[in-house]
C-alpha cells in the first residue's frame, strides 16, 4: 500500500513538474514572438498545451474589437457572431471585470440565444494584466466542463508572460514608428529645402517635331485641266527662271484644235463664197453677216485652242529649286484646274514649320526662342526665333491635333537644306518649377474637374 502512494505520489508530481515545463516554454516562446499579429495567434491556439479548451477569443481593449481566434488566420469583424460578440466584450471591458468564471444563465435572455448558439457553457474571461495596471488585452476561453480554481490559477500566470510579451512588441513598434528629434529635423530640413526647390523660376520649354521648309515659296500649278506627260526636271533640281518644268498631255488638245482649224476653213470659205455671190445676188448678201459671225467664232475658238496649246508646258516663275515628290507618282496623273504641282523656292530662304501637339502646348509669343536639334545632326542646335503661331489646332498626318508654328532661323547655314527634319525646342514664360512639373496633372485634374 505505502509503495503504490509512492508511485501515485510521483505520478502526481511529474505531472506538476510537466505542467510548469509547458508553463515555462510556453511564456519563452511568447516572448520570442516577433510581431503582434504573430503573438495574438500564438496565444488563442497554444495556449491549449497548458489548459484544454474548445475555444478560445482575443480581445483587444485599446481597439475594442476582436483580435484573434482559436483556429483561425484572420477574423471577419462583419460577421454576426464578431459583431455580437464584441458587443458583449465591450460591455463587460466596462463593467471593469477582473478574472472570472462565467455562465450561459448568467446573460440576459437575448445575449443567452447568441451563446447557445455558437459557444460552450463555460466561459472564461481572462484579461491580460500589466504590472502598471493597464490591460491591453483578454483572453476569453471556452470549454464544456467548469474551470477550477488551480487551472485559472495556471492562467493568470500565463496571462501576465503575455501581456509583457504583447507590451514589449507594442514599445517596440512604437520606437519604430516614432522619430529621433535628430531625424525629425532632418526631414524637416529635406522638406523645406524640398519646397525651396520647387519654388526656383524655370523657364517653360517643349519638345515638338519640326521640319525645314521653304519661306514663301513660289506655287507651279496645273493652268488647265489634264494629265502630266511629264516631267522635265528632278526633285530638289536648281532650275532657272522659264525653265521648263512640266508638260501636260496635248494629244486631246491638239485634235480640238484640229478640228477647230478645219470648221475655221469651212467658215472661212463660205464667208468669201458669199462675198462674191453677193456682188450679183442681193439674197447672199443678206447672209453675209451671218456667215461673218460663224467665221469670227470659229477664228476666236481656234486661237483659243492655240493658247492653250502653249500654255501645256509650264515653266519656273523663277530662279530656285524645285520642290515635288517622286516624278514617277505624277507622270500619268490628271490634274485639276489650279492644282499645285511643285514649288519653286530659295535654297537660302528657309523656315522651321514646327507641329506643337495640342496636348503639350504652353504659353507661347512671338519672338520665343527656339532651338532645332536635326536629326542628321543632333549634337548641335540651330537657333531661330518664332514667328507664326496657329491659332487652331488641326490633325497631322499621324492623327495628332497639333498648332502649326513657324520661326525663323537667326543665322544661315548650309546645312540648313528644305526637307531636312528634327525636333524643335520652344522656350515660354519663366514660372516655378512646381507648376512646370506639374502642368499636366494640374491640366488633367481641371478637365475632370470641370474648372
Amino acid at each position: 500500500m505505502t509503495e503504490r502512494n509512492t508511485t501515485v505520489a510521483q505520478t502526481e508530481q511529474d505531472t506538476r513538474l510537466a505542467l510548469l515545463a509547458e508553463l515555462l516554454q510556453l511564456q519563452s516562446r511568447a516572448r520570442a514572438r516577433e510581431t503582434l499579429d504573430e503573438l495574438a495567434f500564438f496565444i488563442v491556439n497554444e495556449t491549449h498545451n497548458v489548459v484544454k479548451y474548445r475555444q478560445a477569443l482575443l480581445w483587444d481593449c485599446d481597439k475594442r474589437r476582436l483580435q484573434a481566434a482559436s483556429g483561425l488566420a484572420s477574423l471577419d469583424h462583419n460577421a454576426p457572431f464578431c459583431t455580437e460578440f464584441s458587443r458583449l466584450c465591450r460591455q463587460w471591458q466596462e463593467e471593469g471585470r477582473q478574472t472570472q468564471a462565467l455562465q450561459c444563465r448568467e446573460l440576459p435572455a437575448d445575449d443567452q440565444i447568441l451563446w447557445q448558439e455558437h459557444l460552450p457553457e463555460f466561459l472564461l474571461w481572462l484579461p491580460l494584466r500589466l504590472p502598471q495596471g493597464d490591460t491591453p488585452l483578454v483572453l476569453v476561453l471556452a470549454r464544456d466542463s467548469a474551470w477550477l480554481p488551480a487551472e485559472i490559477v495556471l492562467l493568470e500566470k500565463l496571462a501576465d508572460a503575455y501581456a509583457h510579451a504583447w507590451s514589449s512588441l507594442l514599445k517596440q513598434r512604437r520606437r519604430q514608428t516614432n522619430t529621433s528629434p535628430k531625424k525629425r529635423r532632418l526631414i524637416l530640413t529635406g522638406i523645406v529645402a524640398l519646397m525651396l526647390i520647387l519654388l526656383i523660376p524655370v523657364r517653360q520649354s517643349v519638345l515638338a517635331p519640326a521640319e525645314i521648309v521653304a519661306h514663301r515659296p513660289v506655287m507651279v500649278r496645273a493652268p488647265v485641266a489634264g494629265v502630266v506627260d511629264d516631267i522635265l526636271v528632278r526633285p530638289n533640281q536648281t532650275v532657272s527662271a522659264n525653265q521648263p518644268l512640266v508638260r501636260l498631255d496635248v494629244r486631246e488638245l491638239e485634235n480640238r484644235l484640229e478640228s477647230a482649224r478645219q470648221a475655221f476653213a469651212t467658215a472661212d470659205a463660205q464667208y468669201r463664197q458669199a462675198q462674191q455671190q453677193a456682188l450679183f445676188d442681193a439674197n447672199s448678201k443678206a447672209s453675209l453677216a451671218v456667215l461673218q459671225s460663224r467665221r469670227e467664232q470659229a477664228q476666236s475658238e481656234m486661237d483659243f485652242l492655240q493658247r492653250q496649246q502653249e500654255r501645256m508646258q509650264l515653266a519656273s516663275p523663277r530662279d530656285g529649286v524645285a520642290i515635288f515628290d517622286d516624278s514617277s507618282d505624277w507622270i500619268g496623273r490628271s490634274v485639276a484646274v489650279g492644282e499645285r504641282i511643285m514649288m519653286i523656292a530659295d535654297p537660302h530662304d528657309v523656315e522651321l514649320e514646327i507641329q506643337l501637339p495640342a496636348a503639350d502646348a504652353i504659353a507661347l509669343e512671338n519672338g520665343a526662342d527656339v532651338r532645332l536639334f536635326l536629326n542628321v545632326a543632333p549634337n548641335s542646335a540651330q537657333e531661330a526665333r518664332l514667328e507664326q503661331i496657329g491659332y487652331r489646332a488641326a490633325p497631322t498626318p499621324d492623327n495628332v491635333m497639333a498648332y502649326r508654328l513657324r520661326a525663323r532661323f537667326t543665322q544661315d547655314d548650309p546645312q540648313l537644306r528644305v526637307g531636312l527634319k528634327g525636333t524643335a525646342k520652344l522656350y515660354g514664360k519663366r514660372t516655378v518649377l512646381f507648376v512646370y512639373l506639374l502642368r499636366k496633372p494640374l491640366a488633367s485634374l481641371r478637365v475632370w474637374l470641370g474648372v
